[in-house]
């Protein structure tokens, strides 16, 4: 697989990286560790040389996880992971206090079996700390050789910038897809003019992208598209447009929803880094293909001229959780 590097920083990683959250997380019951651990080496031998995590993924069970797949070539990978939530749990709240990050740190070490963090995002921007603190700490750490380099997920303009001052900002973790397209209005202008990485989380807007969500479909009891707007069964229907217009494209291309929504993302700017996550590894092989599928400008004008006008219905948060981006 091609390599790219996020914005300035050096940062040299896989054209496509995985998210790890939905092994242990977030979308209904934790993958059996064995069969994670095989998708998350399955993905090394594809190409894949970037790994995303966080304290709060489980919370620690998908470090834990990641760390065991990921020991025998540790050195051939790039693993990313957060803090920013007391004690890991994303119903406690925000905690991006510097002793908060330090004791993260030396925790999440041990868990993913390394003696250094790649890349480490702040999870969610904490009101309650001011951006200089926390970038100053990581930016300790990095000095102290624990940390390779900072990122931000969700973070507003303003903060990005002041952060960015104190200690470089490599990468900017946030949503971004042919399904929340956001990013565009001044995110993506303030990365480039930085000289920051973008990565995508979601590319394949929660799945329904794929097609292989609709109206009809019933979630687990724990999967977190329960408590979406967009995903109740009104907008998911009317937001099937967008869906059978990607379908389309896609077969005229040869190729499925899921690569031509991750092929539109990577044509965006050559700092753009996706990490569709998945548990599945027939749909692991479909995405790594994405990497391979070449748009031409014919193709995105298409893609703009079908999907500029589709409306996507429903908030992509729920009021509580909206509350915490783009500060």
């Amino acid at each position: 697989m091609q390599k790219r590097t996020l914005g300035k920083s050096g940062l040299e990683v896989s054209a496509l990286g995985l998210g790890c959250m939905g092994l242990s997380y977030g979308y209904g019951p934790a993958t059996e560790k064995e069969q994670a651990i095989k998708l998350i080496r399955t993905a090394y031998e594809s190409g894949v040389t970037f790994f995303d995590s966080a304290e709060a993924y489980g919370p620690y069970v998908n470090e834990e996880l990641l760390g065991e797949a990921l020991a025998p070539f540790r050195d051939n990978v790039v693993i990313a992971t957060k803090f920013g939530f007391e004690g890991g749990k994303v119903d406690l709240g925000l905690n991006s206090k510097p002793e908060n990050i330090r004791k993260m740190v030396e925790a999440a070490l041990k868990r993913l079996k390394t003696n250094v963090i790649d890349l480490l995002y702040q999870h969610r921007v904490d009101p309650n700390v001011p951006i200089e603190d926390v970038a100053g700490t990581v930016k300790g750490l990095i000095a102290e050789g624990k940390v390779k380099h900072f990122g931000m997920s969700e973070a507003g303009v303003q903060t990005i910038r002041r952060a960015h001052a104190v200690q470089p900002v490599a990468a900017l973790q946030s949503e971004y897809s042919l399904f929340w397209r956001e990013p565009e209005k001044e995110i993506l202008p303030t990365l480039e003019e930085l000289g920051i990485g973008f990565v995508p989380f979601s590319p394949l807007g929660k799945g329904f992208l794929t097609g292989a969500i609709n109206a009809d479909t019933t979630f687990d009891k724990t999967d977190f598209r329960n408590v979406v707007p967009r995903f109740d069964a009104e907008n998911r229907k009317a937001n099937q447009t967008l869906v059978d217009v990607l379908s389309k494209i896609a077969a005229e291309k040869g190729v499925t929803n899921a690569q031509i929504a991750l092929a539109w993302l990577l044509a965006q700017k050559p700092w753009i880094v996706p990490i569709p996550g998945t548990t599945k590894l027939h749909r692991l092989e479909e995405n790594i293909g994405a990497a391979a599928v070449e748009l031409t400008t014919g193709d995105l004008a298409e893609i703009e001229s079908a999907v500029s006008g589709i409306e996507v219905q429903g908030a992509r948060y729920p009021a509580q959780l909206a509350s915490r981006v783009g500060r």
